[in-house]
C-alpha cells in the first residue's frame, strides 16, 4: 500500500499484538472505511521461544506449550520490541498514526488459573504502554466525542452501541458469565477475520459459519443463523500446528524440544503426495482423536475447557488431541523420523498437507453429526497449519467427499492472518464503525442488519458503553474438574 495513500485516505490503522506458543506478532492493518476491506501494512514476527530468559528474582508464571518460561516483564519487553519494530518498518508513528490496539494470547495450554491469565493480560498492556501506545487506544471510545474527527462520520455510535457481539455474533459464556473455552477470544478474532478476508473472494462467510484457526493450538467456532445477533453454538479446541511440529521434531532438522514446522517450511518446494505420503498421513491420522469433548474433561488437547457450562448453555465443544492432552505426541516424532529418513523431505511436506486436510474433514464431520453444520454453513480456514503449502486444495477435496455442498469452492474460504484481520474488525466494532453497504454482520447472502440492531436495542434496552468495556476487559476464567 502506498504510504501517502495510507496517510491521506480514511484508513483505520489497528495493531494486532499476539503472543502465541510459537510466534509473537505485531501485525498492522489498515481498513478502508468506505469499502470495509482490510490491508496488511506490516507483519513483524518473532519466535516466542526467543523471549529473554527470566532474570534473577522474576517469577515464572507461565510456559509455552513447548516449555519456554515466561515472566511478566519478559513478555512486556518482547511485545514492546515487536510493536516498535513493526511501526518503524511501516514508517508509522505509534502516537499519531495508530488508531487502536487489540491484544491476544494463544499461550493458554499451561495456564491453570484466572490469576495467571490476568498477569498475561497485564504484561501485554504493559508492553504496549512501554512502546508508547496511548492508553486510550486500548479501550473503546466512551462517546462519539472521543472519536477523532477523521472517523466520526464512520461511527454509528449514536444509532447502536457495541454489546459484545463482534461481527454480529455473541461469544459463548458459562453459567457465571465467564468463558467456557480458554482461547475463546482467539476463536472470536479468527472468525471475524475470516469474515473480513472473505470480502476479497466470492464466498459469503457470514452467519451461519464454521471458522477454524490452525495455529499451534486449534480454535474457532460454529455460529447460528439468528438475527440480528447470532450465537456461538460450537467451539473447536485442542492441538493443530503442534501436531505438525511434533512430526518435524523427529526428523532431526529442528530442535527436538522447541522446533517448529515453520523452521523448515519452504514455499518453493513441491510436496510429494504419492502412496508413501498417504500411508504416513494415515498413520498420523490414526493417532489423532477428534470428538465431542467428554463432560469429565477440564483440559482437552492442553486447552482448559468447561464442558458442564458448555452443556448448560447449549454449546458443543469439539476437540482435537493426540493421546490425552498430547501424551502421544512423541509417537508422532517417531513417525516423523521414519518418514524423513526413508522417504525424504518432499514426502514429509506432502504428508503434513494431507494430515491438515484430514483434520478439517473430521472436524466438519463431527459438526454435521452434532447437528451444527448444514449445507447453509460456510467454512473458513486460517492459520499456518491450514493454509500453507497446498493444504487449501487438499482440504477442498476432502470437503467435497462429504457431499455437503454442490459447489464447495463457493462455501469454503481460506484467509491469511485471520486473527490480525479479526483484530481490525473488533477495533471497529468496539467503536461502532461499520460499512452498511458492505456488511460483515447478518446472514449469508442477506442485507445489512443495522435497522434490526436499532430495533433490537430499542426493544431490549440499549447497553451502556461502560457495560461493554467491563465485558471485554474481564479476564478469562478457567475451571478445575469441569465445574462452573
Amino acid at each position: 500500500m502506498d504510504y501517502l495513500e495510507l496517510k491521506c485516505e480514511p484508513y483505520y490503522i489497528v495493531a494486532s499484538v499476539e503472543v502465541g506458543n510459537t510466534t509473537t506478532k505485531s501485525i498492522l492493518t489498515a481498513t478502508n472505511m468506505v469499502s470495509g476491506k482490510t490491508y496488511i501494512v506490516n507483519k513483524t514476527i518473532r519466535m516466542t521461544r526467543d523471549v529473554r530468559p527470566p532474570k534473577s528474582g522474576e517469577e515464572i508464571f507461565a510456559r509455552t506449550i513447548n516449555g519456554t518460561p515466561l515472566t511478566k516483564d519478559s513478555i512486556a519487553e518482547l511485545v514492546r520490541d515487536t510493536l516498535i519494530e513493526s511501526h518503524e518498518k511501516a514508517r508509522l508513528d505509534i502516537k499519531t498514526d495508530l488508531n487502536f490496539v487489540v491484544r491476544s494470547t494463544g499461550v493458554v495450554a499451561e495456564l491453570d488459573s484466572p490469576e495467571q491469565i490476568g498477569v498475561f493480560i497485564q504484561a501485554l498492556a504493559q508492553g504496549c504502554l512501554m512502546a508508547g501506545v496511548p492508553p486510550r487506544l486500548m479501550t473503546p471510545a466512551m462517546s462519539i466525542d472521543n472519536i477523532i474527527d477523521k472517523f466520526k462520520r464512520y461511527s454509528l455510535m449514536d444509532e447502536v452501541v457495541f454489546s459484545g457481539a463482534v461481527a454480529s455474533c455473541y461469544p459463548p459464556q458459562g453459567a457465571t458469565g465467564l468463558e467456557i473455552v480458554a482461547n475463546e477470544m482467539e476463536g472470536e478474532l479468527a472468525t471475524a477475520g475470516i469474515k473480513e478476508g472473505s470480502r476479497w473472494t466470492d464466498v459469503d462467510f457470514r452467519n451461519p459459519c464454521f471458522s477454524m484457526d490452525f495455529g499451534t493450538t486449534l480454535k474457532g467456532r460454529i455460529t447460528s443463523a439468528e438475527l440480528p445477533y447470532a450465537h456461538t453454538i460450537g467451539n473447536i479446541l485442542g492441538l493443530a500446528g503442534a501436531i505438525h511440529d511434533a512430526v518435524v521434531r523427529g526428523t532431526g532438522l529442528v530442535d527436538r524440544k522447541t522446533g517448529s514446522s515453520l523452521d523448515i517450511y519452504d514455499s518453493a518446494m513441491k510436496p510429494d503426495y504419492g502412496k508413501d505420503a498417504k500411508e504416513y498421513a494415515d498413520q498420523i491420522n490414526e493417532l489423532i482423536t477428534i470428538e465431542k469433548v467428554p463432560i469429565d474433561r477440564s483440559k482437552y488437547g492442553l486447552v482448559p475447557v468447561n464442558p458442564n457450562a458448555a452443556k448448560l448453555n447449549g454449546v458443543v465443544l469439539i476437540g482435537c488431541d493426540v493421546g490425552v492432552n498430547g501424551s502421544d505426541l512423541l509417537k508422532l516424532s517417531v513417525i516423523g523420523k521414519s518418514l524423513y529418513t526413508s522417504k525424504g523431505i518432499k514426502s514429509l511436506f506432502g504428508t503434513l498437507d494431507m494430515v491438515s486436510a484430514y483434520l478439517v474433514r473430521r472436524l466438519v464431520e463431527v459438526g454435521i453429526e452434532e447437528g451444527l453444520v448444514t449445507d447453509k454453513t460456510a467454512i473458513g480456514v486460517t492459520g499456518r497449519a491450514g493454509i500453507s503449502g497446498n493444504k487449501p486444495s487438499l482440504i477442498l477435496e476432502e470437503i467435497a467427499k462429504l457431499g455437503l455442498y454442490e459447489e464447495p469452492d463457493r462455501n469454503v474460504v481460506f484467509v491469511d492472518d485471520g486473527l490480525a484481520r479479526g483484530a481490525a474488525v473488533m477495533a471497529r466494532c468496539m467503536n461502532s464503525m461499520g460499512t452498511p453497504k458492505n456488511p460483515l454482520g447478518g446472514l449469508r447472502h442477506g442485507k445489512c442488519i443495522l435497522k434490526q440492531r436499532m430495533d433490537y436495542e430499542s426493544k431490549n434496552g440499549r447497553p451502556s458503553i461502560s457495560q461493554s468495556i467491563r465485558h471485554r476487559e474481564k479476564p478469562h476464567a478457567y475451571y478445575k474438574g469441569g465445574q462452573p
